[in-house]
């Protein structure tokens, strides 16, 4: 099957993703600076969310670039990180409107944990459709980041109900650890082509 059909699906949800989490975003009653301060929960957790998104896009984008074709396996497997996905918005707002409380956190990270697993489970999709000696199989390799993502939501989930700063220290880690390039897709494409 053609990848064409699942990736515009992928993007277009995606982007539906972000605009919910920006309706969700309410104008202050006043008129001056100060008035924000109290929305300041909120527009981190958009923020933070909105970059997850884009992480998620972004090498969502990559991934389809290495391979030729899905199966009913692959698709599948991309609704199920859909689904972990869609979710985002409901626990973004959950914990900006709570400021940040223990239980909101932790279910954040247990959304991105999901989401995480999900992606996960869409790269080996693919990677058994494609084969182990593939293009896809060679860029993604051993999957550090992918590892230590998994890890650090792990850790972060049970510390929210102790510290939720420090948990939310972990998610923006995890997202900074993504925001640095991943160049290993866009190698592996420019040395085939050479």
């Amino acid at each position: 099957m053609s990848k064409g059909r699942m990736e515009a699906f992928s993007d277009g949800v995606i982007a539906i993703l972000i605009t919910i989490m920006v309706l969700e975003l309410k104008v202050p009653p006043g008129k001056d600076l100060a008035s924000l301060r109290p929305l300041g929960p909120v527009l981190l957790s958009y923020v933070l969310s909105f970059v997850y998104l884009g992480i998620y896009w972004n090498n969502h984008h990559h991934l389809l670039h290495a391979v030729r074709h899905v199966d009913g396996r692959v698709l599948w497997a991309n609704l199920h990180l859909l689904f972990w996905l869609s979710l985002l918005p409901f626990v973004t707002h959950w914990t900006g409107e709570t400021g940040f409380a223990e239980v909101p956190v932790a279910a954040y990270g247990g959304v991105l944990l999901l989401a995480g697993t999900a992606y996960w489970l869409l790269v080996h999709a693919l990677i058994a459709r494609e084969g182990k000696d593939s293009l896809l199989a060679s860029a993604i390799g051993s999957d550090f980041k992918g590892n230590i993502s998994i890890v650090a939501y792990l850790a972060a989930i049970p510390l929210a109900f102790v510290y939720p700063p420090v948990a939310n220290a972990f998610y923006v880690a995890v997202a900074i650890l993504w925001l640095i390039p991943d160049r290993r897709i866009e190698r592996a494409l420019a040395e085939r082509r050479e």
